[in-house]
């Protein structure tokens, strides 16, 4: 093995998860013969002297704040290592990848990149020219199959420094996270993949992630999830790993993610993984309105989603439902009529009050730049994405003030019941009508969660 202090993976943010963007890559450098320390700067403060101390540090950024997170600290380290070979590698990078050449990347990686990965560590280590590796964009993705080798989570942080499980009772438990496949198969507008991915998605050999689950379980969590963008993309793969994970582990429970088309479509699949031990599952409901789905191409109906919602609780899976309510097609009466239906539905108890305040990000390669109604204007390099304004200012003042008013209630530690009331007292207000609602309290019954909300 090369000497531990030649190659540094860093994290920035995960969901609160265990860093898997780093613990994949630092499985493949290991079987390559090489010794990579890892940080979390979720929960761990950098590290002068390991950063000092590296030839290479690639910084994982596989979603939106992690790459804002990860620019902050690729400052940092360049201001600490000059000469460090810097590289970005996760979903984020390729979308981004003239601004994060700007900023001093020596490499930028992305899709099934992690034998690339290797290759620029063997390359640095060589004094090579690294050109090859700086990627101008999601077109130069990698989308070659992998032989993956087990995460190597060994010297990160333990378990009980993430996100818990809270189950329907409040008890809080271990969580550990895993991927039982990458890419999707879908071409959902507005998702950061589909430029990269192309269509296509990659399942990960069933034997790397029940080790995987194993591990876990044996530092203590009684819970995993399953972190794939759409679980039921390969809905054999993910029933087999569920038997499998229920034989093996009978008390461990999971919650995944997957398209309100394939809970609607799968109803048998979905009421099988909630008897296995599914306890919730992420579903991007994003709207109600037929208009924006469209628009989204998301694959569903407004009719869909009440359906997806009752093959949940016919298999008593809870559904949390993310959403984007603040795009350039949504209307006040669109958001006004999202707040009625989820409260006269009885859906706010498996609802973030942060999926209210979500805004349409558009960044350079989606799928939405050459949508003529987004009227797209300049990128904002620090926002990380093209500016756009809403047709109705009244939307792009509500969207301001409901992220502030929700932001300042979680830090105070509202119940969510009281946030979704002021977020629909502002609705009321921006539409000049009088407020005079009184909510059903929901936060005492409220749907098996993560203590770290889902958002990008």
């Amino acid at each position: 093995m090369r000497g531990p202090g030649e190659i540094l993976l860093v994290s920035t943010y995960e969901l609160g998860h265990a860093p898997h963007g780093i613990a994949v890559p630092k499985a493949f450098l290991r079987r390559a013969g090489f010794a990579p320390a890892a940080m979390d700067l979720a929960v761990e403060s950098l590290d002068a002297d390991r950063v000092c101390r590296a030839r290479l540090v690639a910084i994982s950024v596989p979603m939106h704040t992690a790459l804002r997170l990860g620019l902050a600290a690729a400052e940092r380290i360049r201001a600490l290592n000059p000469g460090v070979v810097l590289c970005f590698h996760g979903p984020y990078a390729l979308l981004h990848g003239p601004l994060l050449l700007r900023a001093g990347a020596s490499a930028v990686l992305g899709g099934e990149c992690e034998e690339e990965l290797v290759e620029l560590a063997r390359s640095a280590e060589q004094g090579l020219d690294l050109r090859r590796f700086a990627r101008p964009g999601a077109g130069s993705a990698s989308l070659s199959r992998l032989d993956f080798p087990v995460p190597d989570r060994e010297g990160l942080p333990p378990p009980d420094r993430y996100a818990r499980l809270v189950d329907s009772s409040g008890h809080e438990r271990l969580a550990g996270y895993l991927e039982a496949s990458r890419g999707c198969l879908h071409l959902c507008r507005h998702c950061p993949l589909p430029p990269l991915y192309r269509g296509r998605f990659f399942a990960v050999p069933a034997d790397v992630v029940l080790e995987d689950v194993r591990r876990q379980a044996s530092a203590g969590a009684t819970h995993v999830t399953f972190g794939d963008p759409d679980f039921l993309n390969g809905p054999g793969h993910a029933l087999r790993l569920g038997r499998e994970i229920h034989r093996r582990f009978p008390g461990m429970t999971f919650d995944f993610t997957a398209k309100v088309e394939h809970l609607v479509r799968l109803p048998e699949a979905v009421a099988e993984l909630a008897s296995l031990g599914a306890l919730f599952v992420t579903s991007a409901v994003e709207s109600l309105s037929d208009e924006v789905l469209g628009r989204l191409a998301k694959g569903h109906t407004r009719a869909d989603v009440f359906r997806a919602f009752e093959v949940c609780a016919r298999a008593g899976l809870a559904l949390r439902a993310s959403l984007l309510p603040f795009t350039p097609w949504s209307t006040l009466d669109d958001y006004l009529d999202l707040l009625d239906v989820f409260e006269s539905q009885g859906w706010l108890a498996g609802l973030d009050p942060v999926q209210l305040t979500i805004r349409l990000l558009v960044p350079p390669g989606s799928l939405l730049c050459d949508e003529p109604s987004l009227g797209l204007e300049d990128l904002d390099e620090e926002g990380l994405t093209f500016r756009w304004s809403h047709p109705d200012p009244r939307m792009d003042g509500l969207q301001s003030r409901v992220a502030a008013a929700v932001a300042a209630g979680v830090a105070r530690g509202e119940p969510p019941s009281e946030l979704v009331a002021k977020v629909r007292a502002l609705a009321l207000a921006a539409a000049g009508r009088e407020h005079a609602h009184v909510a059903r309290p929901f936060s005492s019954a409220r749907a098996p969660r993560l203590t770290e909300s889902w958002f990008c």
